[in-house]
């Protein structure tokens, strides 16, 4: 059974327009047709990042296998627009993060202590109770914010922790430029949580799209950018993450998101998100993401390598 997706149709009431099918054709593999889903349609959304897509292609995949009827609508702009199709109905499923959940959609300034199992709970208690959403079982994959700088800069001038660069930039001032994408520079849990743990002070703020910034640190142009710690450009360009020694940053688990009411009519779409949940880490996230962002592939076809390799579809 293919995924199927509508191509070209407009969801007005947010502007967001239903993407390509993933061009596949989708036979079970260790995920089985379950009766209770054959036709049943489940419209899956995404961020507009690589690592998201890429969850949202193993998604639609697995439910596909399933015996769903799958639509595509991954690559939705921002953060609160993805949100808000989950909230209003335009989306079934969508993978979020703990962090973002609890700091963004909960109105929270600090994270959760404990780790990823009390930043994760805390999160799924207060959605279900505030917004009726559920979070399904959290995956190993915990993508979290961090800076960045080249190797050769690092080692230069001796940083490892992002307190080293605090320091580092109070000495040199003029080096306190930061690469951020706009949505970081606004968010809580972004920038403003982490002037507030380093202190930095009077940084100067160039704001690039995300797939950009990586490349910009690269050439020079910011000495400093914001990262995703998953992200195979990281390696690709030979960046140094900087440790937040200061967990300034709360934990971003990622998790299949539903609305609690569709899911109580369809429970039987927990299994098969769930085992691609618990199947991804971060290292293994590392490589897909490099494998489209680097070496230029397309991110259906390295999400549907995947699962074929899982032996969760064929």
């Amino acid at each position: 059974m293919a995924v199927v997706a509508l191509l070209g149709v407009t969801l007005s009431s947010c502007g967001l327009t239903v993407n390509q099918a993933v061009p596949y054709d989708i036979k079970p593999g260790s995920i089985q047709p379950i009766p209770a889903l054959q036709g049943v349609k489940v419209t899956v959304g995404s961020k507009d990042f690589t690592e998201n897509i890429i969850l949202a292609y193993m998604a639609e995949m697995a439910l596909t296998a399933a015996g769903a009827d799958v639509v595509d609508l991954s690559d939705i702009k921002g953060s609160n627009s993805s949100r808000q199709a989950l909230l209003s109905g335009q989306t079934d499923v969508t993978w979020e993060y703990t962090g973002t959940g609890w700091i963004n959609y909960q109105g929270n300034e600090l994270p959760v202590p404990g780790g990823e199992k009390a930043q994760y709970e805390a999160t799924a208690k207060a959605d279900a109770e505030k917004f009726g959403v559920t979070w399904l079982n959290y995956s190993p994959l915990n993508d979290q914010y961090a800076f960045a700088v080249t190797e050769k800069y690092g080692a230069a001038n001796n940083l490892k922790t992002t307190s080293d660069l605090a320091a580092f930039i109070k000495q040199k001032p003029d080096q306190a430029v930061f690469c951020l994408e706009t949505e970081f520079t606004s968010r809580q849990d972004g920038f403003p949580a982490a002037v507030k743990a380093y202190g930095f002070q009077n940084p100067t703020v160039k704001n690039f799209g995300i797939g950009t910034i990586y490349s910009a640190v690269a050439s020079g142009t910011c000495p400093v950018g914001e990262v995703f710690t998953t992200d195979g450009r990281i390696s690709g360009l030979n960046l140094r993450v900087l440790e937040d020694d200061k967990k300034a940053f709360p934990q971003y688990n990622a998790v299949a998101t539903l609305r609690t009411e569709w899911l109580k009519q369809h429970p039987e779409v927990r299994g098969p998100l769930e085992k691609v949940s618990a199947a991804i880490d971060n290292e293994q996230m590392v490589e897909l993401c490099k494998q489209v962002d680097v070496d230029g592939q397309d991110a259906g076809k390295v999400a549907h390598d995947w699962m074929v390799k899982k032996g969760f579809v064929q």
